[in-house]
């Protein structure tokens, strides 16, 4: 799998809080870490103080509002989620190759909400991750080939591809029309190719 210590910042959004090594290590190692609102909440619990909060700080402890209120980058409209506010932010502050880790979890519709919400964050020119306590969300268009291992598991979600196919699968693709159509696929060696006209999520099992 692709490297992890590549990111030039790291987002918390304010899902279930990461618990396993893979996104732990990357919240550790991060050069710059933008909590969305209530996900501070815990970061900071842990003896831990983010680079900024952005948000409309509706979750956010009201104690750490005014011990922090220097780090809060307050945003009150409410067209984008405030993932999305903190990915705008840092693509603004040049800060191209972003990780995101707590996007999953608690409210299922906010789950499904933000990682499909990493397509327009590629559309916007991000270089972006979504990294959960079991694998990692890449968006990706055109033809893509991955590093993997032997029988590693992989979920390939059609967005716009009109055309898909692929070599080092166990599964052919072809353009689905249904998220379901794309799950649970299998690595046969140590790269798998994807061609396709259009842009598509892959999701690897760690």
């Amino acid at each position: 799998m692709e490297k992890i210590n590549m990111c030039e910042a790291v987002i918390i959004a304010n899902g279930d809080y990461p618990s396993s090594p893979l996104p732990l290590q990357i919240v550790e190692e991060a050069p710059y870490v933008v909590c969305c609102d209530g996900a501070a909440n815990e970061y900071i619990r842990q003896g831990k103080v983010p680079d900024i909060i952005i948000g409309d700080m509706d979750s956010l402890n009201k104690e750490y509002q005014q011990r922090y209120g220097n780090l809060l980058h307050a945003i009150s409209e409410q067209e984008n989620n405030d993932q999305t506010k903190a990915v705008r932010f840092l693509l603004e502050q040049g800060k191209r190759r972003i990780a995101i880790v707590g996007a999953t979890g608690k409210r299922e519709d906010h789950t499904v909400g933000n990682i499909s919400l990493l397509i327009e964050y590629m559309r916007l020119g991000a270089d972006v991750r979504t990294y959960t306590d079991y694998g990692v969300f890449i968006p990706c268009q055109g033809k893509r080939i991955f590093p993997c291992r032997a029988g590693q598991q992989v979920s390939i979600f059609n967005f716009t591809a009109r055309k898909m196919q692929s070599q080092g699968l166990v599964y052919p693709l072809y353009a689905f029309t249904n998220w379901w159509q794309g799950t649970l696929n299998e690595c046969i060696g140590s790269e798998f190719t994807i061609e396709a006209e259009g842009e598509y999520l892959v999701f690897f099992n760690v």
